[in-house]
């Protein structure tokens, strides 16, 4: 029996890359063997609510798109009910966070390529309340630059969008006064920025202090930023996190399957880019190995499923 691909695409994500070659991509994946159908995305949420009720019938969903249509497309799998399908994905943003980190490649027909040869890789996801993120949940300076930024600069500039979207923020940093538990700990003080991720690379920099990071060792990477006492620390910082230079003391990173942050006054959060809310107390954890995302053959080093043979077992 063929088996069957419904192919998602954000028609407004990022360059025109994904139209000016979307006839060869779906030919790609028809002489892979694949019953493909092909959907549109017509507003903001439809992923999500397409995918819980219909993911069940596919085999694979592929998305195609940036940040947000990968969280939507996420989301939608984590909702549904009965069989989950692999997912594909062929980043058509800016940065491309999440697909740098798998190894995915930013050209969309090589993209495609790696989704029929490549290996389903489980992955883990976060958990933020009663939402959930992909790659990055953020609060604090810098992270109003994903969703100020205007589209037609980031499609010609690309990462340096968002550096100069953020330089034109310095002045306008805040402190949050914070508690954090975590690994039964608690941290007290004032941050400027927090970030807390499963991802190498976050606004397309590295930010990663642990060696040997994972996708799926049921962990996320955190990272506060502490006030600085004056601008030349502020500097420093900024300097650091631009040289991945974790050892700064206004730095401070940690690993961890669950945390609470809370903070006495509302924070405005992002989650993988987009306007995550306002508040005040949130908890957030990993779960682990939620779905099963293709990677690159080779890629990583957990035996996975062949997608496009016999199981990797």
């Amino acid at each position: 029996m063929q088996r069957s691909l419904l192919f998602l695409v954000n028609p407004k994500a990022g360059k025109a890359e994904i139209k000016n070659n979307l006839l060869d991509i779906i030919d790609q994946f028809v002489k892979a063997d694949w019953k493909v159908i092909v959907r549109t995305t017509q507003y903001s949420g439809e992923i999500t609510d397409v995918l819980k009720d219909e993911a069940s019938q596919y085999d694979l969903v592929v998305c195609a798109g940036g940040d947000g249509t990968l969280n939507e497309t996420v989301g939608g799998l984590l909702k549904s009910d009965g069989h989950r399908p692999w997912l594909g994905y062929i980043p058509a943003g800016t940065t491309n966070d999440f697909a740098v980190s798998l190894g995915i490649p930013r050209n969309a027909q090589q993209a495609a390529d790696a989704i029929v040869n490549g290996r389903a890789f489980p992955c883990d996801v976060g958990l933020f309340d009663d939402r959930h993120f992909v790659y990055v949940a953020a609060f604090g300076a810098f992270t109003e630059v994903s969703y100020s930024t205007p589209q037609q600069f980031k499609n010609a500039l690309g990462r340096a969008a968002y550096i100069l979207e953020g330089i034109r923020h310095l002045a306008e940093i805040k402190t949050y006064q914070l508690t954090v538990e975590h690994n039964g700990e608690q941290i007290h003080g004032e941050f400027i920025f927090g970030m807390i991720s499963n991802s190498i690379s976050v606004g397309g920099f590295k930010m990663n202090a642990r060696a040997n990071v994972s996708m799926n060792d049921g962990l996320l990477e955190v990272l506060l930023v502490k006030k600085p006492r004056n601008p030349v620390e502020l500097q420093s910082a900024i300097g650091a996190l631009l040289l991945n230079d974790f050892n700064n003391e206004c730095l401070y990173t940690f690993h961890a399957s669950e945390l609470r942050i809370f903070s006495e006054e509302e924070i405005s959060w992002t989650l993988d880019g987009e306007f995550g809310g306002n508040l005040r107390d949130v908890r957030i954890k990993v779960a682990h190995k939620a779905y099963e995302i293709i990677v690159p053959a080779g890629k990583e080093d957990e035996k996975v499923a062949v997608v496009n043979g016999d199981s990797g077992e």
